[in-house]
């Protein structure tokens, strides 16, 4: 039987380490080596750009937006008429497509002007160019007055029919399945998107097994837990495609961490925190460093945790939230700030710790609360409940605002933690009935939702804080009901792992 192209690669890479390709990376110079994988995208622009603009697009497809937009003003430099470099530049100032915040008014603003420049060039275009070109352009239409998720919905409509007017066109069929993925709702659980984006992609990568965007997106398609192992294979090449991209790098931990392979989580991690910080991506070496944290953790290894959390501040230094550098956003690195001290307090059972927590403003409150989560947490465990109360009140107005400006996802993930918090002040303030109550909700509503690709999972699963409820509470036997559905989201989650270990009641 003939193997296919994509297993021999997956075979091959297994001889491969990680280490030996970003050694490899590092001595060929980073990105401008051109280990970025294989990509053509044809274009109306002088054949003299042609090569500069395909190592672009292989840019923007590992989501090195700072880079690609170089690139993209490079090919501007040799071709002022090339309306298909505004429109990259335009993509790329969309940033991260998973990212489900909406995007600050000086993104959509810079967006809006790119995506403006290529349809004013749009005559020199070819009919399928412009298709490209007014596709992006939905992204940052009347963006104060349309919500993102309207534009993302038209964007993917968009795109879609660029398809089916393009039918031979590989590489609109490649982001279309991206937008897919995109404008998935996370309530969603059949993942229909996901699914139809899956079969565009897998048969696409049979025969362009080098392709970055490919394996890239088949990982963010299948980052949900009943669909991860359809990943695996992406995962364990992905790296060795584009071992020069730091996102690249970084991208198998989602496959990782959703099977529950820590080792190769935190490896991989490691490897994208070394490169992404050669090249000065602070917020992608400070969103690896939330997965890499995450996976010691789950493995118990508390000392290399501490050395990541201690190294923070190094970061953070010279971390600018407003850059565009790499795939994650300035969001994700504040995110970052605020989930890593958080994990390493609630992971080790550090009550106090998690009490004495100080949360940090940001444009992004939702960073913020899950600060608050933990103080909460921490707070009614010690016995501070004027402290837990006020945190619990934090969390209340976090949500009221992030539902007041759109921000319906994240408001959800508040009102989660926010119900989480409630139900152990209430268990402090003996009240066990509404205690369960409230963990119940919280537990039902995580359950109907997904996590964003910014985390590598909650601080502390609704469920397992159920289980753990359930357990003070004297009641073990409910208690690993709890523990076994957090394990059939959170593989290998060490905390639901080690309580069903012990005595069944």
């Amino acid at each position: 039987m003939t193997r296919s192209p994509v297993a021999v690669a997956v075979a091959l890479v297994s001889l491969w380490s990680f280490d030996t390709l970003a050694q490899a990376c590092t001595k060929a110079g980073g990105t401008g080596d051109g280990r970025l994988g294989t990509v053509h995208f044809a274009t109306t622009c002088s054949a003299s750009v042609a090569p500069q603009f395909d190592r672009a697009v292989a840019l923007l497809h590992s989501f090195e937006f700072g880079a690609s937009i170089k690139g993209f003003d490079a090919v501007l430099a040799s071709d002022s008429t090339c309306a298909m470099a505004y429109w990259g530049i335009a993509l790329s100032r969309w940033t991260n497509p998973m990212a489900p915040g909406n995007r600050p008014v000086a993104v959509l603003k810079a967006g809006r002007e790119a995506a403006s420049a290529a349809q004013r060039l749009g005559s020199r275009a070819s009919e399928r160019e412009r298709g490209y070109i007014d596709a992006v352009a939905t992204l940052f239409n009347d963006y104060e007055h349309v919500d993102q998720r309207t534009r993302v919905a038209a964007y993917e409509r968009a795109m879609g029919e660029l398809v089916m007017r393009q039918p031979a066109d590989t590489e609109a069929m490649i982001f279309h399945a991206l937008s897919l993925t995109a404008s998935a709702s996370p309530t969603d659980k059949t993942y229909a998107n996901q699914l139809k984006a899956g079969a565009i992609l897998e048969p696409l990568w049979e025969k362009q097994p080098n392709h970055p965007g490919l394996a890239h997106y088949i990982i963010h398609t299948y980052d949900a837990p009943p669909l991860a192992a359809r990943a695996r294979a992406a995962a364990e090449r992905y790296a060795s495609i584009a071992p020069c991209a730091a996102h690249a790098l970084h991208m198998p931990s989602h496959t990782f961490t959703r099977l529950g392979m820590w080792s190769e989580s935190a490896n991989a991690n490691a490897q994208s925190m070394t490169v992404a910080l050669r090249d000065g991506s602070m917020a992608e070496a400070l969103h690896a460093a939330d997965y890499e944290m995450y996976a010691y953790l789950q493995m118990g290894k508390d000392a290399e945790a501490k050395a990541l959390l201690d190294g923070l501040p190094a970061i953070a230094a010279r971390f600018d939230p407003v850059a565009i550098t790499g795939a994650a956003p300035g969001s994700a690195g504040v995110f970052a700030l605020a989930a890593i001290p958080a994990r390493w307090v609630l992971a080790r059972d550090a009550w106090a710790e998690a009490a004495a927590l100080e949360p940090h403003a940001s444009a992004f409150p939702y960073t913020e609360a899950m600060t608050y989560f933990a103080r909460a947490l921490g707070a009614s465990h010690t016995g501070d409940l004027e402290r837990a109360r006020a945190a619990i009140d934090s969390l209340a107005s976090i949500e009221q605002r992030l539902r007041a400006s759109g921000e319906g996802y994240w408001a959800e993930q508040v009102a989660i933690e926010r119900l989480g918090a409630r139900a152990w002040l209430d268990l402090a303030e003996h009240r066990e009935g509404e205690a369960l109550t409230h963990m119940r909700e919280a537990a039902a509503r995580e359950d109907l939702t997904e996590k964003s690709a910014v985390t590598p999972g909650p601080l502390a699963p609704a469920r397992e804080l159920l289980g753990d409820m359930l357990v003070v509470l004297g009641r073990p036997s409910e208690a690993r009901v709890e523990y076994r559905a957090t394990l059939a989201k959170e593989p290998n989650r060490r905390h639901s792992r080690e309580r069903l270990k012990g005595p069944r009641g």
